[in-house]
Formats: C-alpha cells, structure tokens, sequence
C-alpha cells in the first residue's frame, strides 16, 4: 500500500475514533456477547448473532483504521514554500466562469473530506484537476452532464 496523505488534524481525528472503537465500543460488544450467550442456546438466539456481526464490523473498521493510520503521511502545507501552485493542503479560491460564483475548497485526504465545510478530497474531479495549477489558469472539469471552467483566483499555505 501506499503512503496516505493527511493532514495533522486529519491524523489526529483518525486517531481518536480508532481509540473510541477499541476502548469504548469493542469492550460494549463483548459485553453484550457476554450477556447474549448467558441466554442459553445460541442457534435462535437473535441478540447474540446481532453482537457478532455488529463485533466483526468493528474489528473491520479497527483494522481499516489501523491500516491507513500505518501508511499515513502526515503533510504540513504551512512548511512548504507557497510558489503559487495548487497543492495537497492547499486553500483555494476559484471562480465558476459558468456560474460567474466564487467558491474556497481546502484539499484534503479523502477521510478528511467533508463538502458541507469546503473540505475537498484530493482525489474528487475538483482537485485533482486543480492539483498543479497556478494563480489565473483556467482548469477544466469534466461531469457526467457537461464541463465546467474554473479560474484559479487565489491559492493559500495555511
């Protein structure tokens, strides 16, 4: 596997819902295994089967976690000499010459992605079209419907 950019933040809150997982929610399960299997036979026994399946998700989840935790590579944009191009990390402002609106995108891992807080996978259409570019380029984004043309009108290390 390769190596995963994230940013701190985005380590940091990996971090802490993997420590939710393994030190609130498995010990929860094996509780509830616990108490499933006192109710005798285990062949009908509804609630145990719910616990083993809700236990095998989460040992999956852990695992998934733990994995991407292991090839993280943290990124700190504020260390990287700001030359005007589109980088991981980087906050942009680009314009929509279709819509004429400015929209601010902050490119981040696909984990940290969030598009209701302007948080942008580096590997959506967006960015990794913007990835590259400079201040003024005009970049193109192909969707299922039509193209779209943005202006980059300012690119931020913060």
């Amino acid at each position: 596997m390769k190596n995963i950019l994230m940013t701190n933040v985005g380590f940091k809150k990996l971090k802490k819902k993997l420590n939710y997982l393994i030190n609130i929610v498995r010990p929860k399960i094996i509780k509830e295994i616990i108490e499933a299997r006192a109710h005798g036979d285990l062949k009908e026994n509804s609630e145990y089967h719910s616990a083993k399946e809700q236990q095998s998700f989460i040992e999956n989840k852990i695992k998934q976690f733990e994995l991407k935790l292991s090839f993280a590579k943290i990124i700190d944009i504020t260390k990287i000499p700001n030359n005007g191009t589109v980088l991981f990390g980087s906050t942009i402002t680009i314009l929509n010459l279709n819509k004429k609106k400015k929209i601010t995108y902050r490119i981040v891992c696909d984990y940290e992605s969030n598009i209701k807080k302007k948080l942008i996978s580096v590997n959506s259409p967006i960015a990794s079209n913007l990835i590259g570019s400079k201040i003024n380029d005009i970049v193109f984004i192909k969707t299922p419907l039509k193209e779209i043309k943005y202006k980059i009108l300012k690119i931020e290390h913060i």
